[in-house]
């Protein structure tokens, strides 16, 4: 079949091509089909198929990790009431309003005890944090490096959380050593003073 016969063909009375001319026409036909198919209605499926598998390889994921935490709840369990009883234990180290006023008089004891002598013990405003209060005292005392030692060990040792921060240690005229700290304990605030803090 030459470019001739082409031309000549004629477009109402299919029936009569060639046969090359028909297979021709159908395979183009065909095409123009799968091709139209393809555009209008698979290349929108395809990309909804991406993205379901996107969101199936994700959702694998979170299975795995959920799959990992639901196996281990038990011990996440165990772990939580651990947590609360240690830190029950440690609230219970923080003093209460009432009991304030006598660790100020352990620390001042604890560095009579220790030999250190006293110029400045000044307790400051308290400062409402988050579930707690810091309650900071200036601290001035003289002493020696065996005093100051003592010292630091017997606050250490208090039944309640007491920490030691600033310090600046320079000689005294009289051979002795003056430290200035700024010694800071900690009450737990009740829910009342909590949510004041908050405001």
């Amino acid at each position: 079949m030459n470019l001739n016969e082409l031309n000549e063909l004629d477009f109402q009375d299919m029936g009569n091509w060639p046969l090359p001319a028909k297979v021709m026409a159908i395979v183009l036909l065909c095409a123009l089909i799968l091709f139209a198919g393809y555009w209008f209605d698979t290349k929108d499926q395809q990309a909804q198929i991406d993205r379901l598998e996107q969101t199936e390889r994700k959702l694998k994921q979170d299975f795995r990790v959920n799959a990992s935490k639901a196996a281990n709840l038990e011990l996440y369990k165990q772990q939580m009431v651990d947590m609360q009883q240690s830190f029950g234990a440690m609230l219970k180290q923080l003093p209460s309003k009432t009991e304030v006023a006598e660790l100020l008089v352990d620390i001042s004891q604890t560095g009579l005890a220790s030999g250190l002598e006293f110029e400045l013990f000044q307790p400051t405003a308290e400062v409402p944090l988050e579930f707690y209060a810091e309650l900071p005292i200036k601290l001035r005392v003289t002493g020696d490096y065996h005093e100051f030692g003592n010292f630091v060990s017997g606050v250490a040792a208090l039944p309640r959380i007491v920490t030691l921060h600033d310090f600046v240690i320079t000689p005294a005229k009289d051979g002795k050593l003056v430290m200035k700290a700024t010694a800071k304990t900690y009450r737990y605030l009740d829910e009342e003073e909590t949510q004041e803090a908050a405001k």
